[in-house]
């Protein structure tokens, strides 16, 4: 893949940071992806940019706010009490329906104009709060679809898929980028960045990963 640019979709949060520098080591070039689609945790936007700037990337932003009109949710719906648990029986309300089928079309179609057939998305069955599009079979429909509707061979590339978030902390470290992520990017749905406000449910999946982590970090150090 030395000789293939990648584009990585990303948010400036963990999972899709740690996807750019995975890619960093992979492709000879990258360009990053930011969406913006009426997310009340805006500010990872900018974070993404800087994130970007620092890793040395192109970056494109797209305004995809029609997202937003389309369906009742808890991150496009700022007054929407967010739930901090999976609903028995239901997704929770932050399920942005379409929202990754959407990206990653807009993606598929930004990358073929840069004829670029690599493309990377952060999304893990591993640890993915219940929403049916950031799993493995999700991916590779998404992926047939998209081949097929433009007569091109991409390859969606999911290099979280089946890590969970302690693995996702461990990657981020293998690839020289643990303090990075760790104090510079956005995950919390409330847009607060590093360890975020603690109680959204974004936030307390990368908190327990990270516990899991730094405490195999430390019996490692102790061996």
């Amino acid at each position: 893949m030395k000789n293939r640019t990648a584009l990585v979709l990303h948010s400036g949060g963990q999972d899709s940071t740690t996807c750019l520098f995975w890619a960093l080591q992979r492709f000879a070039g990258v360009r990053a992806l930011c969406i913006t689609y009426g997310q009340r945790h805006a500010p990872e936007v900018e974070v993404a940019r800087q994130i970007a700037a620092r890793a040395g990337v192109a970056f494109q932003l797209l305004d995809a706010t029609v997202i937003s009109r389309l369906s009742q949710n808890s991150l496009t719906q700022h007054d929407m009490v967010m739930d901090q648990e999976q609903p028995a029986g239901a997704y929770p309300n932050t399920f942005v329906p379409g929202r990754n089928l959407f990206f990653l079309t807009f993606a598929a179609v930004i990358a073929r104009s840069h004829g670029i057939r690599d493309i990377v998305t952060g999304v893990s069955q591993a640890d993915y709060s219940g929403y049916p599009d950031c799993r493995d079979t999700f991916i590779r429909s998404a992926n047939a679809t998209l081949n097929l509707s433009m007569d091109e061979q991409f390859i969606l590339h999911t290099p979280l898929m089946w890590l969970s978030k302690a693995e996702t902390w461990a990657l981020a470290d293998e690839l020289g980028v643990f303090d990075l992520i760790k104090k510079e990017t956005l995950t919390c749905y409330n847009g607060i960045p590093a360890d975020g406000c603690g109680q959204c449910p974004a936030c307390k999946l990368r908190k327990t990963g990270l516990e899991v982590y730094e405490k195999t970090r430390i019996n490692a150090a102790r061996r």
